[in-house]
């Protein structure tokens, strides 16, 4: 009886998984037949969602990064496409590393083709970077944008291991090789050498905001100390251009290239394995959230 229990179930999960890859793979067929149609789209749609990093974005967190290599892939292609007449950034990201930032940044700037950043909940930091090289800016009026500041804090756990009578050897070559261990306090001159890092870095992306947004210095002094802003604020500070949305930026490029603009997105579509992956791990998710719920009613 078990065992003919156990061989239902086998059966079912075949059938459900071949269905799965029958669905998939017809959802492929269907793309590619109606490819053709997308392609006549004249306003390439970029999204930028999540923290910006170098890095690959495979893997359990894909959803939450956005990697500059895939975005400068996108800006590059589009730039390349005869059809294409202008680019619009959809940006919602706290912000993310300075060099992945930059790169997408250049990208945009070597592009030959008009370009506006939409900051949907949230423009921050490297992302707002990201949108001061574009031609307009556009905001929601509750948008988070601006943090024009760089951050370089971690934690300390040298008072932890202290008590705990745990000592950390210190074996370097150079003065600084081991400056940011957690497992000791900085001293003078590596705090201070840390700063000065942070203030350079500071200073690049205040002079880079100052020259996109042709302010002066003394306009991105007084924005320029990490404090962020929402877009009712940014508009009147000279960070975004107009308040609204999608309809706003693509009024923006039809009355500026005379013509009528049809969007089409470039994103990443995953593969069969990432679909698989991502009900895989959505099924673990409530599972153990199930589980939890229980025990937290248990509790109760």
């Amino acid at each position: 009886m078990e065992k003919e229990e156990k061989s239902k179930w086998k059966t079912v999960i075949w059938v459900l998984l071949s269905l799965l890859i029958a669905a998939y793979v017809l959802s492929s067929l269907i793309s590619v037949m109606l490819g053709e149609v997308e392609q006549y789209g004249n306003v390439a749609v970029i999204p930028i969602k999540g923290i910006i990093l170098t890095g690959s974005s495979d893997g359990v967190f894909s959803s939450t990064i956005a990697d500059s290599s895939d975005i400068v892939g996108y800006i590059e292609e589009a730039s390349e496409t005869p059809g294409i007449a202008a680019i619009i950034l959809e940006i919602d990201s706290p912000g993310g590393a300075p060099v992945a930032s930059d790169e997408i940044a250049t990208a945009l700037q070597k592009s030959n083709k008009t370009s506006v950043a939409l900051i949907r909940e949230i423009g921050t930091s490297g992302a707002y970077w990201i949108a001061s090289a574009t031609d307009h800016i556009v905001a929601n009026r509750m948008s988070l944008t601006g943090s024009i500041g760089v951050i370089g804090s971690y934690l300390d756990f040298s008072g932890f291991i202290n008590d705990w009578n745990i000592s950390y050897e210190r074996l370097v070559g150079g003065k600084y090789k081991d400056a940011g261990t957690p497992l000791r306090s900085l001293s003078d001159d590596e705090r201070a050498m840390f700063q000065k890092k942070i203030d350079l870095l500071h200073q690049e992306f205040k002079d880079i905001v100052m020259k996109n947004r042709k302010m002066s210095q003394s306009q991105i002094n007084n924005i320029a100390e990490g404090e962020f802003y929402l877009g009712s604020e940014a508009k009147g500070l000279g960070l975004i251009d107009e308040i609204g949305g999608k309809d706003e930026a693509i009024r923006y490029i039809e009355e500026n290239l005379n013509i009528t603009a049809k969007t089409v997105r470039y994103e990443h579509k995953p593969g069969l394995i990432e679909v698989l992956s991502g009900i895989i791990n959505q099924r673990s998710y409530y599972i153990g959230k199930g589980m939890a719920d229980a025990n937290i009613g248990m509790v109760r």
